[in-house]
């Protein structure tokens, strides 16, 4: 029984997926003060100021709290642009793209000289 525990604890899988899950929070961790520390402060705060609106998840009316629905839209707005930035970085950061990888999975297809030698060999056949 505990040979089986092993076995399922240093599976491939489960230990792939623990690296993902950690490395997905470090990730979380960074793209949260990155949207806290610098962006909202940067362009939100001012934004808000301009509205002069305090704080806008304190937006009620008729006991609707429809400030803290702007507010979720406004944080998912912004996460969602931070994270496709920080990606484009990453990737960027490690000279891959799409088109590279692409590029890299098309086989090889034979060149204009193997060609005319096959050609030349079935001819020379005849």
């Amino acid at each position: 029984m505990l040979k089986e525990l092993k076995n399922f604890l240093l599976r491939g899988n489960v230990v792939d997926l623990a690296v993902a899950v950690i490395i997905g929070a470090a990730f979380g961790a960074i793209i949260t003060s990155l949207v806290d520390d610098i962006i909202t402060p940067l362009i939100l705060n001012p934004l808000l100021e301009a509205a002069q609106v305090e704080n806008i998840a304190a937006l009620t009316w008729n006991g609707i709290r429809y400030g803290s629905f702007i507010s979720a839209i406004l944080n998912f707005l912004i996460i969602g642009t931070s994270l496709f930035f920080v990606v484009k970085a990453a990737e960027k950061a490690q000279g891959l793209t799409k088109q590279e990888e692409e590029k890299e999975e098309e086989p090889a297809g034979p060149t204009e000289l193997e060609v005319l030698q096959d050609i030349k060999a079935l001819l020379e056949k005849q």
